[in-house]
């Protein structure tokens, strides 16, 4: 199901998303994460059965830790 490319075409394809608890409470700007998986599937909870990108477990970690420390201020 998940591609080489770092990307899965239709995301509904996958089990176990949960919506990150930093989203907010409206339908804005969500982002769901799947677990259990063996790479980290991340999709736009609006769109399910949309792509989602497709993350390695460290770059994942990278990614959290950069949210976290506002190295990506808007």
């Amino acid at each position: 199901m998940v591609s080489s490319r770092r990307s899965v075409a239709d995301a509904s394809t996958l089990t176990g998303w949960f919506k990150s608890s930093y989203s907010g409470g409206g339908n804005g700007e969500c982002l769901e994460v799947a677990r259990g998986q063996a790479t980290v599937p991340v999709r736009d909870s609006k769109a399910a059965d949309g792509p989602a990108v497709v993350f390695s477990a460290d770059g994942w970690s990278s990614f959290v830790k950069a949210i976290k420390g506002g190295e990506f201020s808007g």
